[in-house]
């Protein structure tokens, strides 16, 4: 009997071997007729050289320098007999389709299928085929992108396939802008101008009645009422680039009855200042001015005997270039200026000549400023004049040509709400050509300040320092300061209430002539012992309150009360004066 025995274990080598053997005897029969070999081996057929307990999947075939695109992004299958309308029988979740067009979530994927289920992983196809080269080793499996898998973003000019068009984003979504809050203008009453082409123009007219207790500014003067016709213009270019504005106003001041000489007199100071903005670094700045006035009633300058008086005009302009260095901006300027009086009428019915008082002024600046912080803008300034007459001899046979040097140090300031204008001190020296006349040396300052203390309260400084010429026989020039201070409270919106306080010190400087011919042509000139040099100082002072009722924006009523005082070391000038005034103001 035979011995039963246990079959052998299949190894690889036995199943290859046994199935090789079937293989042939299943196609012995066709032997004979063994097609050729193909040039290309086909892909669809598997290899044999694999682990059977892990055969190959099949793979989609694909060109290497292709990317499969994938199914349509969320595609659902429909179910059987669905159509595009009517019941929807896929019980898939509708989304909601929003208005426009809508930016890409990802632009580097574009062209490229949406993961349908975010909260999982996609999965790495690259890892998996790396897995089946491990498990069937020589076999080639392409490394595709899944569909699932979002690909590096491109870093080329384009995102997305090879051949893919480029990537659109879509127009750009602007935020609607938001609404601000209501808020009334600063002044309500403030005039709203006239549009005039590009400029803006705000025009207006004050009249004003009232009484003066002195108005020949004498030690004996006596009262008289006035009347004040004051009209102005305001003008303001609206451009993009370059500016244009102007300030002009102008006023006629009458008494009734009228004195001897005549008081009334005529008041004109206007002003056009342009700037041309070559380069956003460099400007023009262009200037013109007029001023149409008389000397005080009092002067020392009026001749004896007049009818009237009389009227001076000075008028000039200048132009200066400003290039700016970052922060530093520096600048130079020139500027002509001219003085023409006319002649003096007597109360006899002659004239008298004012030919040696008229004369031009040419002056040189140089200026540099630096932006210390925004708004604060400190400076240095130096000038150089020069004043020519047309006589170079006076009526009294004196040489009134100079030359004067000015230094001045101070800061622009411009802080909305707060505090804008000017301010400076300085230093000036002014040189005679005769050598009878001593130099006019001193401390001078400028000043032109707004200050907003508080949301109710303005403050208001002025300062002006200059030299004048003089006709007094003896006397060099004059020295004049001014100092102004005023404050305006608004008690109400449509009612300011005003403070105004100012100080002026006029200096005549003297020279070494001390005969008594030129004190007997002016009694205003003194000798003080151990001083070869006659000078008088005039100390003037003024305080006043005023109130502005606004009715409107076009219609102002107005109220002053002033005091004028004035004190000089020459005994015979000093006087007082007391004013009432009240005015209305058109105004567009």
């Amino acid at each position: 009997m035979p011995r039963l025995r246990p079959l052998a274990s299949v190894t690889p080598r036995s199943g290859r071997l046994l199935l090789a053997t079937c293989l042939t005897l299943w196609s012995a029969d066709a032997l004979a007729q063994t097609p050729p070999p193909l040039p290309v081996p086909d892909p669809l057929s598997p290899t044999l050289q694999t682990n059977p307990r892990q055969p190959p999947r099949f793979q989609k075939f694909t060109r290497p320098e292709q990317t499969p695109l994938g199914p349509p992004v969320n595609y659902w299958a429909p179910a059987s007999g669905a159509g595009v309308t009517g019941f929807d029988s896929t019980n898939a979740r509708r989304k909601i389709k929003l208005k426009g067009p809508q930016p890409l979530r990802n632009p580097a994927a574009a062209g490229q299928a949406q993961t349908p289920d975010a909260k999982l992983p996609p999965p790495d196809a690259n890892a998996a085929a790396a897995i089946a080269q491990a498990i069937a080793p020589g076999v080639a499996v392409p490394l595709t992108v899944s569909r699932y898998q979002t690909p590096p973003p491109d870093t080329g000019a384009f995102a997305g396939a090879p051949g893919a068009p480029p990537v659109e984003l879509g127009p750009i979504r602007k935020l609607p802008p938001k609404r601000k809050a209501h808020t009334e203008p600063e002044d309500p009453y403030a005039p709203l101008g006239v549009r005039a082409g590009a400029f803006d123009l705000f025009p207006a007219i004050e009249l004003i009645g009232g009484y003066s207790s002195n108005p020949g500014q004498s030690a004996n003067g006596q009262g008289a009422a006035l009347y004040t016709v004051a009209p102005e213009l305001q003008a303001q270019s609206n451009w993009s680039r370059h500016e244009l504005k102007a300030d002009l106003r102008g006023s006629y001041t009458g008494y009734s009855p009228d004195e001897t000489p005549s008081l009334s007199r005529p008041y004109f100071n206007g002003n056009v200042n342009g700037r041309i903005d070559v380069t956003r670094t460099t400007r023009v700045d262009l200037n013109t001015r007029l001023l149409v006035s008389t000397d005080n009633p009092g002067s020392p300058n009026l001749q004896a005997g007049l009818a009237k008086l009389p009227v001076y005009a000075t008028f000039g302009g200048s132009g200066g270039v400003t290039h700016q260095f970052n922060r530093l901006d520096l600048g130079v300027k020139g500027d002509v200026e001219r003085t023409s009086y006319e002649d003096s009428t007597l109360t006899d019915g002659t004239i008298a000549s004012n030919a040696d008082r008229n004369y031009n002024q040419y002056t040189g600046i140089f200026r540099a400023a630096y932006e210390l912080k925004p708004g604060v803008k400190p400076y240095v300034e130096a000038s150089t004049d020069s004043r020519v007459h047309d006589l170079g001899t006076d009526f009294s046979g004196f040489q009134r040509d100079s030359t004067g040097v000015t230094a001045r140090i101070g800061s622009t300031f411009d802080l909305p709400g707060r505090l804008t204008g000017e301010v400076a001190v300085g230093y000036t020296s002014r040189n005679y050509v005769d050598p009878r006349f001593d130099n006019l040396n001193g401390l001078i300052g400028n000043a032109s300040l707004v200050w907003t203390a508080t949301p109710l309260t303005t403050v208001k400084l002025s300062a002006t320092s200059v030299v004048n010429e003089s006709t007094v026989p003896g006397v060099s020039g004059v020295f004049s300061r001014d100092v102004g201070l005023q404050i305006d409270h608004s008690l109400r919106r449509w009612l300011i209430a005003s403070a105004k306080f100012g100080f002026g010190v006029d200096s005549y400087r003297g020279g070494n002539d001390t005969s008594s011919g030129a004190a007997a042509i002016c009694d205003c000139v003194i000798t003080t012992p151990g001083d070869t040099s006659p000078d008088r100082q005039d100390l003037r002072y003024e305080i006043g309150f005023g109130l502005t009722y606004k009715l409107s924006r076009e219609v102002q009523l107005k109220g002053e009360v002033r005091r004028d005082w004035l004190h000089s070391n020459v005994p015979g000038n000093d006087y007082t004066a007391d004013i009432f005034l009240l005015g209305l103001r058109l105004q567009r």
